[in-house]
């Protein structure tokens, strides 16, 4: 009987400190930068966003959301065989944030490790975590999608540091006689680096280079619109499945005009497609766990539906998931 890997538990964190358009326009203004509510909003649909505080770290925010995501699942740490982080932001250099999250979680013992995929962390891991339940060298996954993007903006760059905020959404994912994942397409190019990218290192104690987000808003989003939609066909066609079977969209909360688009490719009303960007802002790898858990917390998505999670993100990379709940 062939083995599948279900979702059976979702979870998600967002740190207290909540910052409207209004609040970081105020702030911006203290640095000689203008910006506005109406601004951000008519480019990219964000209203506020969450901004960890400087003691927080990505495995802080991960431990939340990995405990309402166990709680969900009706599990234990213990239970869990497998931990995939997806982070473009971990706390340290190394060792990975998925092994701080497991000592945290008091999980000691099973495999731990990140994935780098940036905003398409979440659909890489899952479909790892998908792979390894197939297999049989793991029978239950935590897998968490946790960033603190606050902490590489360049705030003299409006264009780039009004688009992010922090967050971790996180699921556990279990097998299962029943089809859960059921197909999934990755991607990655790298020609694209230099349209979003954080080009610095360290290296005897210095950062070489610049630490903080550079983007290329337009490159980004035209590459976006167009691999999107190949990689959310190219799933469907794998599951032998058509557009019309598509219950909800839950893309990479990037941008609304994106979102729209891809949702217009597909077909799809804009009333199937989860959205949690106008609130979170773009949280990187973080952003299609939290609008997962959002949908399913909302009860907008509901057992036995079929769900796309898609993202694409710098390196370039991009991909799509198909599950059912």
């Amino acid at each position: 009987m062939r083995r599948y890997a279900r979702i059976t538990g979702t979870g998600s964190y967002l740190p207290p400190r909540r910052l409207t358009n209004h609040d970081l326009a105020a702030e911006l203004a203290q640095r000689g930068i203008e910006t506005s509510d109406e601004w951000i909003v008519e480019r990219t649909g964000i209203h506020a966003r969450h901004f960890a505080a400087p003691e927080v770290a990505s495995s802080d925010l991960a431990l939340e959301a990995s405990k309402k995501a166990l709680e969900a699942a009706g599990c234990q740490p213990q239970d869990i065989d497998l931990i995939i982080v997806a982070t473009s932001t971990p706390d340290m250099v190394f060792p990975s944030t998925a092994c701080i999250l497991q000592n945290k979680l008091g999980a000691n013992g099973c495999a731990a490790f990140d994935v780098q995929a940036v905003c398409s962390g979440f659909v890489y891991a899952l479909t790892v975590a998908d792979a390894m339940i197939q297999s049989g060298a793991a029978s239950r996954a935590l897998v968490v999608g946790s960033e603190v993007f606050s902490r590489i903006l360049d705030f003299n760059d409006r264009t780039t540091c009004v688009l992010f905020g922090d967050g971790a959404g996180a699921v556990v994912l279990e097998a299962s006689e029943q089809p859960g994942i059921l197909a999934s397409d990755l991607h990655a190019d790298g020609k694209h680096v230099g349209i979003l990218c954080v080009p610095g290192n360290v290296s005897g104690g210095q950062i070489l280079g610049d630490p903080l987000l550079k983007m290329d808003g337009q490159a980004v989003f035209k590459l976006a619109v167009g691999v999107l939609e190949k990689a959310a066909r190219a799933t469907l066609d794998k599951a032998g499945l058509t557009d019309a079977d598509i219950d909800w969209l839950i893309p990479h909360q990037a941008n609304i005009r994106i979102m729209q688009s891809t949702a217009r490719k597909l077909k799809l009303s804009t009333d199937k497609v989860v959205v949690t960007v106008d609130q979170h802002g773009n949280t990187s790898a973080a952003s299609i766990p939290l609008a997962l858990d959002h949908g399913v917390r909302s009860g907008q998505v509901k057992p036995g539906q079929t769900v796309l999670l898609e993202g694409v993100g710098g390196g370039f990379t991009w991909g799509a998931v198909l599950l059912k709940m």
